[in-house]
């Protein structure tokens, strides 16, 4: 006989209070663990194809292992010092561009910019604030990061947790399968692969989709010769995971950029414009139809309150688990608005035929 729907509905509200209490009181001890998982959950897929080339479990994992050490550590290394400088100018030189942007609506503009308009107040706020606090902000968010990064607990868990979880994922996941309750064993494996496409889609796809991106507008920028191009690049990429967002607000700040660095060579911002316009090309018709696909089901709304939500409660760990509890919760939120509509509550009596 199954189990009541109300003593259903009160065991699965336990699990999750006691999810939300670890979260709450755990989440510093977890984050590696997190950290680690997610890798694990990303490679997943690589290893299984390096297995199908007949590899076994064991060096496809070692292979992924060395290639990380090998390759992605050091370029990480690398962009984070990089970011942390570029972004430190930027903020040390925006007074300077304010200032030059003062100076041309004072001369197009005097009436606008008078010392006792709020236009010209706001201006000048600005860039004492960025001047006194930008710098040290920047510096010190960075170095914070770097700290976390670096530190020893981090950086040998881990690896370590990642390394084990994906040589043993597979055994992982039948053994989950194996503890799901006989009743609604076929209700839970439909919901786990439904949320499973649903992160591979997003989480790896749209992942995949910024570091295109961001690599693609860096690297171009540089190229141009705009400064500050990596900063500008990383932010575009980073953001991508909104639609239209990331090219919207890179493309804004690398043409504010482009503007004041060639001012007398106009070619060189229209440049500029066309990487961002290339960019948005390449992503809304090639990268994301096929890295991430039309049928995701995770709304920018949604995500981008989840991400306020979970960070806001749990700091940077429900950050970092915010996209797949969304993901978990709109899968099991169409499937509940499935079953309500098949029920005589929707349906209304005498309508179940």
């Amino acid at each position: 006989m199954a189990l009541p729907v109300q003593d259903q509905a009160k065991y699965w509200g336990v699990a999750a209070v006691i999810f939300g209490l670890v979260l709450w009181f755990l989440g510093d001890v977890l984050l590696p663990f997190i950290v680690g998982g997610a890798i694990a959950y990303m490679m997943d897929p690589v290893a299984d194809r390096l297995e199908r080339l007949k590899f076994s479990r064991v060096a496809a994992t070692a292979i992924i292992s060395l290639l990380a050490v090998l390759v992605i550590v050091p370029v990480f290394i690398f962009v984070i010092r990089e970011v942390t400088e570029q972004s430190a100018a930027l903020l040390e030189q925006a007074p300077e561009y304010l200032s030059s942007l003062y100076s041309y609506l004072s001369q197009r503009m005097p009436a606008l910019l008078d010392e006792n308009s709020a236009l010209s107040k706001t201006i000048s706020g600005v860039g004492a604030t960025l001047q006194e606090r930008g710098t040290e902000l920047v510096r010190t968010v960075f170095s914070s990061a770097v700290g976390v990064i670096n530190a020893a607990v981090f950086v040998v868990v881990v690896p370590v947790v990642a390394f084990y979880l994906l040589l043993d994922w597979d055994n992982m996941v039948a053994r989950i399968d194996g503890l799901l309750p006989r009743d609604h064993q076929q209700t839970l494996r439909r919901l786990a692969r439904e949320i499973d496409n649903t992160l591979a889609s997003f989480v790896r796809g749209q992942l995949t989709v910024c570091a295109i991106l961001g690599t693609f507008y860096a690297v171009a920028l540089m190229i141009v010769g705009l400064q500050f191009g990596l900063v500008v690049g990383v932010i575009a990429g980073l953001i991508t995971f909104i639609p239209y967002v990331g090219a919207l607000v890179g493309g804004a700040l690398a043409i504010g950029l482009a503007l004041f660095q060639f001012w007398a060579e106009p070619q060189w911002i229209v440049v500029v414009a066309v990487i961002f316009a290339v960019g948005q090309f390449l992503e809304g018709n090639i990268l994301t139809p096929k890295l991430v696909g039309s049928s995701v089901g995770l709304h920018p709304v949604w995500l981008l309150f989840a991400l306020s939500a979970f960070g806001t409660l749990f700091g940077f760990v429900g950050m970092l688990v915010a996209v797949p509890v969304a993901a978990i919760l709109g899968v099991l939120t169409r499937f509940g608005l499935q079953q309500y509509q098949g029920s005589r509550l929707y349906r209304g009596a005498g309508r179940d035929s």
